[in-house]
C-alpha cells in the first residue's frame, strides 16, 4: 500500500472515530431520541466504512495506518452493529496480534465484547454493565489479573477505581 493510500485510510478512521465520540459527548445536551438515532447512524456508517476499507486492504494495523487510527478501527468495530462483522474482526485482529502487527490489547477488548454479546463470561474484564456499574462475569476471575498483565491491561481494581466504580 503506498504511503498516501496508508495516511488517506488513517484520516478517515480517525475522522470517523472523532465524531463518534463527539456524539457521546453531546449525550447530555441532545434530546434522547434524537440522540440514539444519530449515534445509530454514525455507526452503521462508520462499520459500512470499515467493513470496506477491511475488504480491500485488510484489518487496519498499526503497522498499515499506524497505531492511533487502528485504534480507532477498534473502536469503530467495538461499536458495529452486526455481531458477525464484530467476530469476524476479532478473528482479524488475533490473526494480526498473532504476527506482531496489533497490539494484545485490541484483542483483549473485542474478545470481551464478543463474549458478553455471546452471554458468556468475559476473558480480560474491560466490559463493564451499565446497570450495575461492575464488570460483566469473568472467566476464571481470580487469573483475571494475570490475563490483563499478558496484553498489557493494569489490574482489573485500578481500571474500576479510575472509572470511579467501587467493588
Amino acid at each position: 500500500m503506498s504511503p498516501a493510500l496508508a495516511s488517506a485510510l488513517a484520516a478517515e478512521l480517525t475522522r470517523r472515530a472523532d465524531e463518534d465520540r463527539e456524539l457521546m459527548r453531546q449525550a447530555e445536551t441532545i434530546p434522547p431520541p434524537d440522540h440514539r438515532r444519530r449515534i445509530a447512524q454514525c455507526h452503521r456508517d462508520n462499520a459500512e466504512a470499515l467493513a470496506t476499507i477491511v475488504r480491500r486492504h485488510g484489518w487496519p494495523t498499526a503497522a498499515l495506518v499506524g497505531a492511533p487510527a487502528s485504534t480507532a478501527a477498534l473502536m469503530i468495530l467495538l461499536h458495529a452493529p452486526d455481531p458477525g462483522f464484530r467476530r469476524d474482526g476479532r478473528d482479524l485482529i488475533a490473526q494480526a496480534v498473532a504476527e506482531g502487527h496489533c497490539p494484545a490489547i485490541h484483542l483483549a477488548y473485542i474478545t470481551d465484547h464478543c463474549a458478553v454479546d455471546e452471554g458468556q463470561p468475559q476473558l480480560y474484564g474491560t466490559r463493564i454493565d451499565p446497570k450495575t456499574l461492575r464488570p460483566y462475569p469473568i472467566r476464571q476471575p481470580r487469573d483475571v489479573d494475570e490475563r490483563r498483565r499478558e496484553v498489557g491491561l493494569g489490574p482489573l481494581q485500578e481500571q474500576l477505581e479510575a472509572l470511579g466504580i467501587r467493588v
